[in-house]
């Protein structure tokens, strides 16, 4: 049996306080910890070997932990909370999609989107003005993930609603209550994330209606998936399967790579280093222009920003599943049906695989000191069958934002702001993160 804290309920120590609970846990107890939530036990697995069974070797005997029913409450059977056969064909249906040529088609969209944020910026930087940037970047990839799921624009009053319906969300998923067991009940939390489901139902249903109607390939990714067909039945998606799909779409779509881009500003603006290689990576091939998906690859010091940035901050702080059969895990004994949880933001800090773990290092990930690296030391984007089905997607985006913003300006914290992870579905600055503009210059 693996080692743990003692007591029935020793599980809620996670809930109340993850990061110093699991992180002191993992010290004193080693790579799997056993936890209690009265008679279920719960794992904690932070080894790469035992986040390797369980995403690759073993992962027929697992299935989503049942946290992510809250999710599924509100989202629906996306790829995201989906299970078995349904899954599968989803799966099928939706891989083409994000093909590598229509990755490069949609490059162009996010440049203007965040081109057009940076005229507003303007205004900002020349009245020297503070600003939330962790706001800037949701409004900014949730603008871009509309008009390239829908091909169109919308309106600042329904983009504010589904922001904030999908805060709603994300906040329900970290909040553990007799509401959280009991979805039925009529609690002010549960009736506030009913609302915010059934506000996003209705503005993508609507969406979807319209475009059953139309008839009209856009290029966009709505067309794509009303499009799809899979190749053994050649049965397209229903509405409710749409539906399900784009709403997961967007809240993965925009939610975590605006939260690893409020990171990534947040690390440059204490790291002056690695900010100066950035930007003098940025005049070598830019020279002030607008970057295409055609120069990601003449920017690898670029990506390594955004790569460590997610190391340290990943977008998505942990993994849950439950075993359908037992298991073993690192000698360790684990239950059928018991919790297991993989946690990016632990594992990403390992002192085995990551030298100065606290530090920011873009350059750890330069192939020459990454090549011996176990894969599951760093897995942002999970891994295995079930491995984001959007992460070129969202590295795409990331690295063009990046590289647009970073060619004009350099991005200063407020003195005395605090910085906090809050550790929901996804991982946020608990109080944002309030910036001031500066320009960059040519000197670099």
């Amino acid at each position: 049996m693996a080692p743990g804290p003692r007591g029935l309920f020793s599980a809620l120590r996670m809930v109340r306080n993850p990061f110093a609970s699991i992180g002191a846990d993992w010290k004193r107890y080693g790579d799997v910890v056993r936890y209690r939530f009265a008679t279920r036990p719960a794992y904690l697995v932070v080894h790469p070997d035992g986040v390797k069974q369980v995403l690759q070797e073993n992962h027929r005997n697992y299935v989503k932990s049942s946290d992510y029913r809250i999710l599924a409450r509100l989202l629906g059977e996306g790829l995201l909370t989906s299970e078995g056969t349904l899954w599968m064909r989803q799966h099928r249906l939706i891989t083409p999609v994000f093909h590598s040529q229509r990755i490069a088609e949609f490059g162009a969209t996010m440049v203007d989107s965040t081109l057009r944020m940076l005229e507003r910026w303007d205004l900002v930087a020349a009245d020297q003005r503070s600003f939330d940037v962790c706001d800037e970047m949701m409004k900014l990839t949730l603008e871009i993930i509309v008009r390239v799921l829908l091909k169109m624009e919308i309106a600042s009053e329904q983009r504010r609603e589904i922001g904030d319906a999908v805060t709603v969300v994300n906040e329900r998923f970290g909040e553990f209550d007799l509401g959280t067991l009991l979805p039925f009940l009529p609690t002010r939390a549960n009736l506030r994330s009913r609302r915010a489901g059934v506000l996003l139902h209705r503005i993508i249903g609507s969406m979807i209606a319209e475009r059953r109607h139309d008839h009209r390939d856009r290029g966009d990714l709505l067309s794509l998936l009303l499009a799809a067909r899979d190749q053994d039945t050649g049965e397209a998606m229903n509405d409710k399967e749409l539906r399900d799909e784009a709403l997961t779409l967007i809240l993965a779509g925009h939610e975590t790579t605006a939260n690893a881009l409020s990171w990534t500003w947040y690390l440059l603006s204490q790291n002056p280093g690695p900010e100066q290689k950035l930007h003098r990576e940025l005049i070598e091939v830019l020279g002030g222009r607008a970057p295409t998906v055609a120069d990601l690859p003449a920017l690898p010091y670029t990506a390594m920003v955004i790569d460590e940035s997610m190391r340290l901050y990943p977008p998505v702080w942990s993994v849950g599943r439950s075993p359908i059969a037992a298991d073993e895990i690192s000698g360790f004994a684990i239950p059928k049906g018991a919790s297991v949880m993989l946690c990016q933001w632990l594992t990403h800090r390992h002192p085995d695989f990551w030298e100065d773990p606290e530090r920011f290092d873009p350059e750890r990930f330069s192939p020459e000191r990454s090549a011996d690296r176990p894969r599951y030391a760093y897995f942002p984007f999970g891994g295995g069958p079930r491995q984001c089905i959007g992460n070129t997607l969202a590295l795409t985006e990331a690295t063009l934002i990046l590289a647009s913003v970073a060619q004009k300006y350099r991005l200063r914290m407020v003195p005395g702001h605090p910085v906090e992870p809050q550790p929901l579905v996804t991982l946020r600055p608990r109080y944002g993160m309030k910036m001031m503009l500066g320009p960059t210059t040519s000197s670099c």
